[in-house]
């Protein structure tokens, strides 16, 4: 029934489904790369954010008359 060995359809299965995730053109690929830009654009908003609070603080507005 079970002889706990790989044949070549376990191995051909896994093949596949790693070509689906990890490339060929496939869906979730894109939709891998697409998030990681996301979370790149993330990032660089954050650091812009931290640059500015800092730029405020070393620069104060000046008092009106």
């Amino acid at each position: 029934m079970f002889s706990g060995g790989l044949s070549i359809w376990h191995i051909l299965l896994v093949a596949v489904v790693a070509l689906l995730l990890f490339g060929g053109g496939g869906k979730i690929s894109g939709i891998m790369g697409d998030a990681a830009k996301g979370i790149k654009a993330f990032k660089d908003g954050l650091k812009d954010d931290d640059s500015d609070d800092k730029k405020a603080k070393k620069d104060p507005e000046e008092p009106k008359a």
